[in-house]
């Protein structure tokens, strides 16, 4: 038990009486909780709750990890701040005073919710988790993978909701400026301070009806070329990767068309004799679906990056971690089914 000589006077350490440390006095109008609190430690508030929780200077030196000396000069600091003994010595043991024992409960409450506020996040409740989620990407990858991550969160988090956008414009930057959470697929976001997580790759097919002549037979550069074409582009562009890739072989195609989604560009390609363009695998579940035929291109293409990208100030999200998982393990389970 510490000694009552180590203890400090229920004075200041000067020899002088205590004074309480008196908050200037509001403005008109103003409320206690507006008003600064003139310098006062909040530290403080730490060493008195294992103080009153010890009832003695070198016990609660003990819980902290400080010397007896520190804890001591701060229990001065706090009978100058409050103008309350706080401790003083009966016999060989120290007993709080009534003001102590009136604000225990409270400065314990405030620490452990001080700890609450900078300890790190733990995981979310799912079952109660209600929030609304902006996800950018392309339409045919919310095709691939839509069924499957709705299913995920319908099971898990039934509160969830998905809000998918396409993906955005080179002027517009969604997850910078906060109206977007997640951009999947090829990512467009060029922000430097944007998280970018590459989780495979893909790679480009043409794809006609059934029955169209170029099933038939080889499919060479020269038939490839020869073939009336539709582009899905976004931004209404008529030309791409594959007029490159033709153009190094001394080729031209005829592109009739250009139009915003892969899902309008196959609709029209499964109704006529045009050649559309897809990704190979996660277009597998789209072509299925409308009976179109998968063709190898024959061409040297890039392949087509699929990734993950958010703003970091989502990094210790706890709910929107979560979601990045979810996301991650549909896209990769995508692509894994569309190499089979």
């Amino acid at each position: 038990m510490h000694s009552a000589a180590d203890l400090p006077a229920a004075s200041g350490g000067d020899g002088e009486p205590v004074r309480p440390v008196v908050l200037p006095a509001a403005a008109s109008g103003e409320s206690a909780e507006a008003r600064p609190l003139a310098g006062i430690d909040l530290n403080l508030l730490v060493t008195l709750d294992a103080l009153l929780a010890e009832r003695s200077v070198s016990g609660a030196a003990r819980r902290l990890h400080l010397t007896e000396p520190a804890v001591s000069r701060a229990l001065g600091r706090i009978r100058k701040a409050t103008g309350d003994p706080i401790l003083v010595r009966a016999g060989n043991t120290m007993v709080p005073t009534p003001r102590a024992l009136e604000i225990h409960a409270e400065v314990h409450d405030l620490v452990q919710r001080a700890h609450g506020v900078f300890a790190p996040v733990g995981a979310p409740d799912l079952a109660t988790l209600d929030r609304t989620f902006t996800i950018l990407g392309s339409d045919m990858l919310v095709a691939s993978i839509g069924v499957d991550l709705l299913d995920r969160l319908a099971r898990r988090a039934p509160r969830v909701r998905l809000r998918f956008l396409p993906e955005p414009t080179p002027s517009a930057d969604p997850l910078r400026d906060g109206t977007a959470d997640l951009e999947i697929g090829q990512i467009d976001s060029t922000a430097p301070e944007i998280h970018v997580e590459t989780l495979g790759e893909d790679s480009a097919i043409a794809v006609v009806r059934a029955g169209h002549p170029l099933t038939e037979g080889a499919l060479t550069p020269q038939r490839l070329a020869a073939a009336r074409h539709i582009v899905a582009s976004r931004r209404g562009r008529l030309h791409g990767p594959v007029d490159e890739a033709l153009g190094a072989l001394g080729l031209r195609r005829t592109v009739a068309a250009s139009v915003p989604s892969h899902t309008v560009a196959l609709s029209l390609v499964a109704r006529s004799d045009l050649v559309g363009v897809a990704p190979r695998r996660l277009g597998r579940d789209s072509l299925a679906a409308l009976g179109l035929v998968p063709l190898d291109l024959g061409l040297d293409l890039p392949s087509l990056p699929l990734g993950l990208a958010w703003h970091p100030r989502f990094d210790a999200d706890a709910s929107h971690r979560w979601l990045r998982a979810q996301v991650r393990d549909v896209i990769r389970g995508s692509i894994t089914q569309g190499e089979s």
